[in-house]
């Protein structure tokens, strides 16, 4: 049986018995704490929490899921991988034991004829937690599994939780003998190789407490309502159907392997080493294609980071296998047809997902390229010092210069039998992180624990947002926190967190910024809003410091935000339509929407592309935008289910999470986009649009800046301004510009030329002066010394070259010249063939010189170059290359 049918039959089963069948969630976790979606029943947190009420009291779904803390293991253990679909049904408060037990005992061995997956009773066995009396009683006596085929297990296998304070509750597995082959008898409480765990039934009766760990924590009591969460892992249960040894021969993973074995020549089960490299290909190449589908594009942090670490694996262990030329289109391809048939929107959106994982395989391709051979170098030198610990600078230069993931850079070190102080290299990151950016954080979340929103939720309930058609409105405070902690008041100069029942502010999301403005209250008292948040879905969160007076839980007050802004960022979000549209059609559907920021007056739109937009295209593009604002096309807004909306053919944002229930925002005949946020009435209310120009942001991505409204038009006079000038300065017309500008700046690269010229001319007059003053060292030339500071590297390198030439007779000669430039230490030192002959490398000698400039160096036998950062101990370098060459002579 595929993978696609036992992917169908499963949906098929419940919703025949009562379920509500409900799409994958997206990967990308909708959930602060995660960055991806690990288990099956995520997306179904809230309802279990009881932060969202569920869609109905039984669901069952098909849920995409991605781990990767084991991912070193991948492939070496045919038992891990990174990408699975986990087929589960839950159950809110309806049926609970026995009903979970029986549809999971009736869904694996009826008969396939019946709908069923045909498992034979007599191999399947069952583990329940140690003190769950009534569990085992319904599959001994309801279902009739014979007693000694059902083995009690502790809390660390047989009982689940979130691993925080919340619901938990026992759970009973379901396990399949696949026979003596597997190992011996005893089921699976003694070999989980044999008797391979495929459904696990977990019963949510209780609320636990605080605690470490799986076991380590109290029961604190039953739960209000008591819900059922399931999970079979569909590539297990397709190892069973399909008469495979492992998930690796599944219908979905093969492929991947034998392509890669077309692509490179070797055979799966020929050797263990290239076995392991198949298993990761396949493995990583599925979830890479997974990812992208769900919007994830390679970066350097989060999710962005798990993408492109596992990419970058693949390719290298497919260049481990012998490929030589790109194979990532060749893979991803077996992966979409293969996948597709459980997920359409892989095939619809193939040329995306190439156009993202062609661009990150040519980037680390070159990065391979010149890592490589950086890495070859550091193993050399740490070796030829005795250490067997890359230091964690050179982890950090690879990872910072050339893309390597540190990850990588310990598996090649390892095979060449080094570690990495990788308590080195994070210390080097986070100093880097520090620099770089401020830590925001804590601005999603507050200082609250979440708890403490859902409090308000469950007693308020949700927010009802007003700010589609009102600027201020009358509103209660329902919920107060002062420095993260509930309160009933607050007093000037405290920073709060306030709820309000019904509020115009509008909560950051979709890419706009949140409204700012103020809360006043009856008696006087007023709360500057800066920022609002969603935390838990439904709540708005407004942030902010008491100005005047106290405020309270309970009190009425006049909620207004600051309307000019709001017009300024509502106009750049429906430029960002505009925009989003008009690139879609200038460079096609890949253009696709990566994420945006909407501000007041300005936009920045991140969308998919293999290479820089062309200055023509973005051209065509500005103009095509502000044709569209004098269309003067009316901005509506509808909400309809998300079907309808797609038949429509509205676009979605990837990485956004979407409910039964959408709001789709249509401009004219131009536009139309699914989106939650605030947006002019009409197109002529923006004025102008002007885009600033296209960058690249990370591998198959660009972003595009632009200014919106009055921001533009400030844009175009200052540049104006500077054409004025330009004019006065040049004695031309504007169109002249370009033309004469050009023509001054070639007269200036002559000039820079000539002076090249010159200085090449001087410092290579030295060279006779040099030879002169050679020292003979047992018959070797050795001619050492410093030039003039401000040397280039080039020059000095040149001079080098020429003194070794000039010297005759075939004498063993070697040359090692010194000069500071930019404030820096630099040497270049070179050997002839008779020099080498005894033993002089120029590599050696310049790492010895480095190392007393404080620095580093390497190159070729014949020539190398080092610096350092001491200026001052250049005539110590000049003595330890005086002492080697006497040494080795």
């Amino acid at each position: 049986m595929e993978s696609a049918e036992i992917r169908r039959r499963w949906l098929s089963f419940f919703e025949e018995r009562g379920h509500t069948a409900v799409p994958s969630a997206s990967l990308i976790a909708d959930d602060p704490t995660l960055l991806l979606v690990p288990a099956g029943m995520v997306p179904f947190k809230p309802y279990f929490l009881g932060e969202v009420k569920p869609p109905a009291p039984r669901v069952t779904s098909v849920q995409k899921c991605v781990r990767t803390p084991d991912i070193e293991e991948v492939g070496k253990t045919t038992r891990h991988g990174t990408f699975f679909q986990m087929c589960g049904n839950f159950s809110f408060g309806d049926y609970f034991k026995e009903g979970a037990i029986q549809l999971a005992w009736d869904a694996l061995t009826n008969s396939v004829e019946d709908g069923g997956y045909g498992l034979d009773p007599e191999r399947l066995w069952i583990t329940v937690y140690l003190d769950d009396d009534e569990a085992e009683a319904i599959w001994r006596d309801r279902i009739g599994v014979p007693a000694e085929r059902i083995q009690r297990l502790g809390k660390k296998d047989n009982f689940w939780s979130m691993g925080v304070p919340g619901p938990c509750g026992p759970c009973s597995e379901i396990n399949y003998d696949r026979g003596p082959e597997f190992g011996v008898e005893g089921g699976p409480a003694v070999n989980d190789e044999r008797y391979v765990e495929i459904w696990n039934l977990v019963f949510m009766q209780y609320e636990r407490g605080a605690g470490d760990g799986k076991e380590d924590f109290p029961i604190l009591g039953d739960l209000p309502s008591k819900n059922i969460d399931t999970g079979l892992g569909l590539e297990r249960l397709a190892m069973i159907l399909q008469g495979v040894q492992n998930m690796y021969e599944t219908d979905t993973l093969r492929v991947v392997m034998d392509k890669a074995t077309e692509l490179t020549g070797v055979r799966y089960g020929a050797d263990h080493g290239t076995d392991v490299s198949l298993r990761v290909v396949a493995d990583h190449i599925r979830t890479s294609v997974m990812l992208i589908g769900d919007g994830v594009t390679p970066g350097n942090e989060g999710r962005g980071y798990v993408l492109r670490r596992i990419m970058r694996r693949a390719i290298r262990n497919m260049r481990l296998l012998g490929a030589t030329g790109t194979v990532v289109k060749d893979l991803t391809g077996v992966v979409i047809d293969t996948m597709g048939e459980q997920y359409p929107e892989l095939i619809t959106d193939r040329g995306r997902i190439e156009t993202v994982a062609l661009a990150e395989e040519a980037a680390f391709l070159k990065a391979l390229k010149g890592g490589t051979n950086i890495l070859e170098t550091a193993v050399t030198e740490t070796k030829a010092a005795g250490g067997r610990v890359l230091a964690g600078d050179k982890a950090f230069l690879l990872h910072d210069t050339w893309g390597f993931p540190i990850d990588l850079t310990l598996e090649m070190a390892a095979e060449q039998g080094l570690s990495v102080d990788e308590d080195g290299f994070r210390r080097l990151m986070q100093e880097q992180r520090d620099k770089a950016k401020a830590d925001a954080r804590a601005k999603k979340t507050g200082h609250a624990d979440l708890s403490a929103y859902r409090e308000v939720a469950d007693a308020s309930g949700a927010t009802e947002f007003t700010g589609y058609t009102s600027v201020a409105g009358e509103s209660t405070i329902v919920g107060l926190l002062v420095d993260g902690v509930p309160s009933p008041a607050a007093t000037e100069g405290d920073e709060v967190e306030v709820v309000l029942d019904r509020t115009p502010f509008y909560a950051e999301g979709g890419g706009q910024l949140a409204d700012t403005g103020r809360i006043r209250l009856d008696t006087g008292a007023v709360i500057e809003v800066r920022d609002v948040q969603k935390p838990v879905p439904g709540v708005h969160v407004h942030k902010g410091v008491v100005q005047v007076g106290e405020v309270t839980v309970g009190a009425p007050v006049l909620a207004s935000i600051d309307a000019t802004r709001r017009r300024a960022i509502a106009r750049a979000h429906s430029a960002t339509h505009l925009t989003h549209q008009a690139l879609r059609d200038a460079l096609g559907p890949t253009a696709a929407q990566a994420g945006s920021e909407n501000s007041p007056g300005r936009f920045r739109f991140d969308f998919g592309s293999p290479a820089a937009v062309p200055g023509t295209v973005l051209t065509d593009v500005e103009q095509k935008i502000n044709e569209v604002l004098s269309r003067e096309l009316d901005v509506q807004a509808e909400v309809m289910s998300i079907d309808e909306a797609k038949k429509q053919g509205a676009i979605a944002e990837f990485g956004e999470k979407y409910g039964e229930r959408v709001r789709v925002v249509t401009i004219g005949d131009f536009s139309k986009e699914l989106c939650g946020g605030t947006h002019v009435h009409n197109t002529a209310q923006l004025g102008l649009v002007k885009l600033l120009g296209e960058s690249s942001i990370g591998s198959g991505v660009r972003r595009i800046e632009a200014l919106v409204g009055v921001d533009a038009y400030n844009f175009l006079a200052k540049e104006h301004t500077v054409v004025a000038q330009l004019q006065e300065l040049v004695k031309g017309r504007p169109e002249e510009l370009p033309e004469k500008i050009a023509g001054m700046l070639g007269k200036l690269k002559d000039a820079e030329k000539e002076i090249e010229k010159f200085r090449a001319e001087k410092v290579l007059a030295a060279a006779a002066g040099l030879v002169e003053s050679a020292q003979d060292v047992r018959g070797v030339a050795l001619v050492t010394g410093q030039v003039p500071d401000g040397t280039s590297a080039d020059d000095l390198r040149k001079l080098v070259l020429d003194v070794r030439g000039r010297i005759q007779g075939g004498r063993p000669a070697v040359v090692a010249l010194f000069t500071t430039a930019g404030g820096r230490p630099l040497t270049v030192i070179a050997t002839n063939e008779a020099a080498r002959e005894r033993g002089f490398k120029a590599g050696d000698l310049v790492r010895a010189a480095a190392k007393t400039l404080g620095g580093g160096g390497g190159g070729k036998p014949d020539v190398a170059q080092g610096g350092g950062t001491n200026p001052a101990a250049i005539g110590d370098a000049v003595a330890a290359v005086e002492r080697l060459v006497t040494e080795t002579a």
